[in-house]
């Protein structure tokens, strides 16, 4: 007998079965009359009409590839980056807050205080805390800005330059004023992520009292200033225990020495509410206070050092200069003076866009360190240091002896003395004292027959190479270390480096220029402090420092060059020195209660520019105490508008001695 179903099934093609139909035969799958389902063989065949093997297997791989990819997504979350959703989780609990340290401060030589830490109420903001709503976040800023005298765009820049941290307290200003302070702690509860903190800034003491003019802003340049941690700063010192709304020394004494005076920060763990308002403390640790420094550094020499650079400016008409004062027995600065200058109370107290752009643009920069970051030709002032080069070389004694006749000739070369006529007969005494230029060309460059440049010498000098070493040796072309950043090298010219450099070949003249600290030579002021240290000393040469003492530890002196040459030189050059006091281009000095040898200098630069002023001395004669540089940008000739400025300082130096 038939199965009516399965005639049905095998002829009926899936093609030809509406939606209906299908229905219906669901009805005729039973059998009516006896009840029974439909054979397993037909409703297998029935069911294949509905979803395709193939269409089943695509849909399995679907969902088991968007399983496998949630699978591997909350795998990432919970151990990829657990660490880091966990740490946001906590930041919104638990904060790190800094516990500043206490900053050591500055004294002078005698004691008195240079700088100080005086409280300071700072605003800061928390990023994560602000409201998340951006029209309510821009009224708080607003209010803030307004507040403190910001520009909101500033505010925005500073929240956003610091954006990976927006856990930290952010400073936004420090320093604020009662008003302030009243308006910020009462607006405190509408401000989410707005903080007060109380601190300390520093405030440097450039005057004895709050009316003294002018007050001594040199020592700007020495002591330096703070300011606020930069992104850059804080991920360069974050390992140290830095915190976004840190201070950190920026210029100066303060950035050399900032590990020792910062000490170091404690740190507090707080539980915070939702808004990030502080509810209690779950751990704390101490700060560590910084290190007091004791310089050198003598107040008053360097008031009447700065008083009288400044004087001698003005009465000259001009506007740029520097003095350093050391002792040359041990290498400590008794005195630095870099003029003009600025006061760094105001970067303390955070400078402005305007002012600060206003300082970068002076043409006379008055936040450039002259003493150590400036390099000049040396003039006249390098000559004592030719002298003792040609003495310890054999290439002189003090028995030789040139004529001056007003220069040298070198076939359509001359080279000039300064002194119409010249000198007459100088030996090395006379050359250093009346500063005659043919003396140190001889010695420095020789002379060939004839003047003819190509033939045997008449007289063998030193030469290039043999200048060039002992130039290093007495510290030219390179830092000397003084502790303080941005310390120029200077720069001794070379046979090799006019090759590689230039592209020609070193003349005769080119050694001359170099005898008398023309030409390349580059010098800075602290760099001629220190080789007349050497010569005054006897041959020592030190490390120039400004720190006495860290802490209650004193600084020992450290000797850079010892024995640099046999003292019996020297002291020839020491005489030559001091009869540039007695009769050469120092004079003046034989006035002042105390014994002095000097060199003047007059430095060209420029074909239409004066020459640079230059002064360097040493006293007392027998027994050197003190070393005193004086440069005047465009002070012309040394004896005129740099030697006041010595007098002055060594006047000061002696009636204080013999108080």
């Amino acid at each position: 007998m038939n199965d009516p179903f399965s005639i049905r099934l095998d002829t009926i093609k899936d093609s030809e079965l509406s939606r209906d139909k299908r229905l219906s035969w669901t009805e005729e799958m039973f059998d009516t009359t006896g009840g029974e389902v439909l054979t397993e063989r037909a409703t297998s065949q029935f069911l294949g009409l509905g979803i395709s093997e193939q269409r089943l297997r695509w849909f399995g791989l679907a969902i088991l590839f968007f399983f496998s990819v949630l699978l591997f997504r909350s795998g990432y979350l919970q151990v990829g980056r657990g660490d880091y959703y966990y740490g946001l989780a906590e930041g919104n609990r638990i904060r790190k807050l800094a516990v500043q340290s206490p900053r050591g401060v500055i004294f002078d030589t005698t004691g008195r205080q240079l700088v100080k830490n005086i409280p300071s109420f700072n605003l800061l903001i928390t990023p994560a805390d602000l409201p998340a709503d951006e029209l309510a976040q821009q009224a708080v800023l607003s209010q803030v800005a307004a507040l403190v005298g910001m520009p909101m765009e500033d505010i925005r820049y500073i929240i956003d330059e610091h954006r990976p941290y927006i856990y930290q307290p952010i400073l936004i200003k420090s320093g604020l004023d009662y008003d302030q302070i009243i308006t910020a702690t009462v607006k405190a509860t509408d401000w989410p992520g707005v903080s007060l903190e109380q601190g300390s800034r520093r405030e440097y003491l450039f005057s004895d009292t709050a009316d003294e003019t002018p007050p001594v802003f040199s020592l700007s340049h020495v002591l330096g200033y703070n300011g606020q941690l930069t992104k850059a700063d804080y991920e360069a010192h974050a390992a140290e225990g830095y915190f976004l709304n840190d201070m950190i020394g920026k210029t100066g004494l303060e950035a050399f020495y900032e590990k020792t005076l910062k000490g170091a920060n404690g740190q507090k763990q707080v539980e915070v509410d939702a808004l990030g308002r502080e509810k209690k403390i779950i751990a704390e640790t101490d700060p560590v206070a910084g290190q007091d420094l004791t310089l050198s550094l003598d107040y008053g020499l360097q008031k009447t050092a700065e008083a009288a650079l400044s004087d001698s400016l003005k009465q000259f008409n001009k506007k740029r200069g520097a003095v350093v004062v050391m002792n040359p027995q041990n290498g400590e600065i008794m005195a630095l003076v870099s003029l003009p200058s600025f006061d760094a109370n105001n970067f303390a107290a955070g400078i402005s866009t305007a002012e600060y752009s206003q300082l970068l643009n002076n043409q006379n920069k008055p936040l450039f360190n002259r003493v150590v970051a400036g390099a000049y030709p040396s003039g006249s002032t390098i000559k004592p240091v030719m002298a003792a080069a040609a003495l310890a070389e054999g290439v002189i004694t003090t028995a030789t002896s040139f004529t001056s006749v007003g220069g040298i000739r070198i076939q359509q070369w001359f080279f000039p003395d300064w002194k119409a006529g010249g000198h007459g007969v100088t030996n090395v005494y006379k050359a250093i004292a009346e500063s005659v230029n043919t003396f140190f060309y001889m010695i420095g460059g020789g002379f060939p027959r004839g003047g003819n440049p190509t033939a045997d010498y008449e007289f063998e000098g030193l030469g290039p190479y043999r200048i060039a070493a002992w130039l290093q040796q007495f510290g030219l072309g390179q830092a000397l270390g003084l502790d303080l950043n941005g310390e120029a090298n200077g720069f001794v010219p070379t046979v090799e480096w006019k090759n590689a450099t230039v592209g020609e070949q070193w003349y005769i003249g080119d050694t001359y220029n170099l005898s008398i600290g023309q030409g390349n030579l580059l010098v800075t002021p602290l760099q001629v402090a220190s080789w007349t240290a050497t010569i005054a000393n006897g041959g020592t040469m030190y490390r120039p420092h400004l720190v006495r003492q860290i802490g209650d530890q004193p600084v020992a002196p450290e000797v850079l060059r010892d024995h640099l040459t046999d003292d019996k030189y020297l002291a020839i050059v020491r005489e030559g020195m001091r009869q540039t006091v007695e009769y050469g281009s120092a004079r003046s000095f034989s006035a002042l209660p105390i014994s002095v040898a000097a060199k003047t200098g007059t430095a060209q630069w420029s074909n239409d520019r004066a020459p640079h002023a230059w002064l360097t001395a040493f006293a007392p004669v027998q027994q050197p105490q003190i070393v005193v540089t004086v440069l005047v940008e465009e002070g012309e000739e040394g004896s005129m508008s740099a030697s006041p400025v010595a007098r002055e300082i060594l006047n000061y130096y002696a009636n204080r001695q013999q108080n």
